[in-house]
């Protein structure tokens, strides 16, 4: 599976993606995509430029939240009108950049900013096509810090605000309302969270029909997640019943799109980060695997308790050990796993971090002078 003869001759920790998965990820993708259906690649899970020009390629469009994730789309070969551009706190210069640019959507989120977008339209001359982003107040069952559509959360307009506001946007001579968008979180694998949501855009839909309001385009967001503890055996996530719920739970009119932000679902199967053992230490009560990798190359176990499997694939041997797989960095922090089982362990092996595609190489940081890590494409 992995190109171990490649993996010794580069220097650790990096980066490794799968191009063959990513690719078979996104034929899945594809096969599943009704009439009308839009899928953006929400590019905050990983801009890799290999795996950018990857999706590109299978004719994705993106869903940006920055300036920059805007041009790392456009250089890999997105279409402008295909990227849609989401954030709480979009800058001036964002907002030029995109309205030069001439991307397709802004996913607006408050009173203020539509105002800002105007003016700046206005000034420039320009038309922004816009949809707003309400919050459905629907839960989600997944980490507290990814859930984003409940009343508390700082995302989106409340629902009560949103027939004033695209009045208000209607009434904007440089602003062209388009439709609604939502997302209730990450890492979502119950399809009872999508059909809750689904139920609460039809809701949301009657109310702007007794309005006389029209909808072109329903933006669901995205939040598929993934299998983390088993990604040989589900390395591809179960589009068709992600897909199949929003068909039954949403019924377009004749020219209505319905548009999807996947990221996650999309690359984290694809990339695991290659770690090498520095040292064995056996203490009083645990024995620990410390490796060159640490929560400065990937974070999310200490941010999120999130878990990776972690698989040593140079080991030879068939005993087992228990360990806790740690970094370098000084934080009690830096821990990827406790009371890990696998493969008798020694200084010089490599493991592999598993299902880091997503979230991992793009949210890495220098904390301590280190290095950021280098990736390598296959």
């Amino acid at each position: 599976m992995f190109p171990i003869d490649k993996f010794q001759t580069l220097r650790t920790p990096f980066y490794y993606y799968d191009t063959a998965l990513l690719d078979k990820t996104l034929d899945a993708i594809k096969q599943e995509i009704r009439p009308g259906y839009h899928v953006h690649y929400a590019v905050k899970a990983c801009t890799n430029p290999l795996v950018l020009e990857h999706i590109a390629k299978a004719g994705l469009g993106c869903d940006c939240v920055s300036g920059g994730e805007i041009e790392a789309c456009i250089g890999a070969g997105f279409k402008a009108e295909d990227v849609v551009f989401a954030g709480v706190g979009k800058s001036d210069w964002e907002i030029e950049l995109a309205l030069k640019a001439g991307i397709g959507c802004f996913n607006v989120e408050s009173i203020p900013e539509l105002e800002v977008i105007n003016e700046m339209a206005t000034q420039m001359g320009k038309t922004a096509c816009v949809a707003f982003r309400i919050n459905p107040n629907v839960g989600a069952h997944t980490h507290a810090n990814i859930t984003t559509g409940l009343a508390e959360n700082k995302f989106g307009i409340a629902m009560e605000d949103m027939v004033d506001v695209i009045r208000m946007a209607q009434q904007m001579p440089a602003i062209c309302f388009r439709g609604l968008h939502f997302h209730i979180g990450s890492q979502l694998l119950v399809m009872d969270d999508f059909e809750a949501l689904c139920k609460r855009i039809g809701e949301l839909l009657a109310q702007l029909d007794a309005e006389n309001i029209e909808i072109k385009s329903i933006n669901v967001g995205g939040g598929l997640g993934i299998d983390y503890q088993n990604p040989d055996e589900n390395p591809i996530p179960n589009f068709k019943a992600y897909f199949d719920t929003y068909a039954k739970g949403i019924q377009l009119r004749p020219g209505q799109e319905l548009h999807f932000e996947l990221g996650r679902s999309v690359v984290a199967q694809c990339g695991s980060l290659i770690t090498r053992v520095l040292y064995i230490k056996k203490g009083a009560v645990k024995q620990f695997a410390i490796c060159d990798a640490g929560m400065t190359d990937l974070i999310r176990p200490a941010l999120y308790d999130a878990y990776h499997l972690i698989q040593n694939i140079t080991s030879q041997t068939e005993e087992q050990a228990t360990y806790d797989v740690v970094g370098p960095i000084c934080e009690s922090s830096d821990v990827f796993v406790k009371d890990h089982t696998m493969p008798l362990t020694k200084r010089g092996d490599l493991l592999a971090i598993r299902s880091a595609g997503a979230y991992g190489e793009i949210m890495a940081s220098q904390y301590n002078c280190r290095k950021l890590p280098q990736s390598f494409a296959d």
